[in-house]
């Protein structure tokens, strides 16, 4: 929102303003109760977030991607296609169903492990949201870690600036920094972001997308981002029975299977291929010795996808896989954080031990 003007601007031009006597009566003077609107104008134009957009999408280099993807033997889908307008709300509603546990289970861990996660990476830190989205997971520790700066990374600031602006006008004391860039490329900090000691912070087990050598891959570009002092702050998915991680992905509501098939409408949008989603139906399993759920569209019949310039026939019965969520174990993910180049790894988890937050040491 642009600043409003000054009351002495809105009075008079300033080469009049230094002639005239504040003891007398100036006809062009702005009545008291517009200097009142303007004035809080001000102060809440004042609060307005940052807004840096580094990541610009290439539309050709999209198409690319996906066509790639389907040409493949075994077709797949980069889960980051998942997240149009709609996925996104979807993936939201997930996060309310009863089946799905990390949304739960690690706020559970953040409410009682606050002040020991505080006394670990110190307050008034930087604060540093990877993948941020509606931003609640950090909010929710702006008391115990009262950050000198807080910087919501996701791949499109419009997506941050209508919670972002709200979060700024409820903690006018941290200046706030909305950041479009893709987590998946060169991470490079603007300027902007201030120096000091830095925290980043990648809740919600997204770590667990990444095949554990791109897991490690990306741990590696944080370090490299990361100062002497720094720390990262890591929501960790953890092994459990089979029948709890099915029921997370598979929902009885469907609400997962919609998710998965909405991908396919925005494969239409990005390459302008014709999928009907009544072709394909959403499948979830576990890969027991790879330790990760699979999630699958899975052709009901048999199917001819065509888009500009090309088209796949897809057999009955035949898959694209579209997502990994890989679980660990909590040593196997300190020794990750390990080979990354982070130090003093520690983890708090749920009394079942089904999730856990890491923190570790630059």
């Amino acid at each position: 929102m642009p600043a409003v003007p000054s009351p002495l601007n809105l009075n008079r031009p300033h080469s009049q303003a230094n002639h005239t006597s504040l003891n007398h009566h100036d006809e062009h003077a702005a009545p008291p109760e517009l200097v009142s609107v303007a004035n809080g104008h001000a102060r809440r134009a004042a609060l307005e977030p940052e807004f840096v957009q580094q990541y610009h999408e290439d539309s050709g280099a999209l198409r690319v991607q996906v066509l790639e993807g389907l040409s493949q033997p075994q077709a797949s889908i980069s889960p980051k296609f998942f997240y149009d307008v709609l996925g996104s709300r979807l993936f939201e509603a997930i996060t309310d169903l009863p089946e799905y546990y990390p949304t739960r289970t690690e706020a559970a861990i953040f409410a009682s492990a606050a002040p020991a996660i505080a006394a670990r990476s110190g307050s008034g830190c930087v604060l540093i949201d990877l993948g941020a989205g509606n931003c609640e997971k950090a909010a929710r520790l702006f008391g115990s870690l009262r950050p000198a700066q807080y910087v919501a990374l996701d791949i499109s600031v419009e997506f941050l600036r209508g919670t972002l602006s709200c979060l700024q006008q409820q903690n006018p004391d941290i200046p706030m920094l909305g950041l479009g860039a893709d987590l998946c490329g060169t991470f490079d900090l603007p300027r902007s972001v201030r120096r000091g000691r830095r925290l980043f912070f990648y809740p919600g087990s997204s770590i667990g997308n990444f095949a554990p050598l791109d897991a490690l891959g990306l741990l590696q570009r944080l370090r490299a981002a990361a100062g002497r002092g720094d720390g990262v702050l890591i929501g960790v998915d953890l092994h459990k029975d089979e029948a709890t991680l099915v029921a997370a992905y598979d929902d009885p509501l469907g609400v997962t299977a919609a998710f998965n098939r909405n991908v396919l409408r925005n494969l239409n949008r990005i390459v302008g291929s014709d999928f009907m989603l009544e072709d394909w139906r959403h499948v979830a399993s576990f890969d027991r010795q790879a330790s990760r759920i699979q999630m699958h569209l899975e052709a009901c019949r048999n199917v001819t996808v065509h888009w500009p310039g090309g088209a796949r026939e897809f057999a009955a019965g035949e898959r694209i896989h579209t997502e990994d969520s890989y679980k660990y174990r909590p040593e196997d993910f300190a020794m990750l954080l390990e080979a990354a180049g982070f130090d003093d790894p520690v983890h708090w988890t749920d009394p079942r031990g089904w999730f856990a937050v890491f923190h570790a040491r630059a």
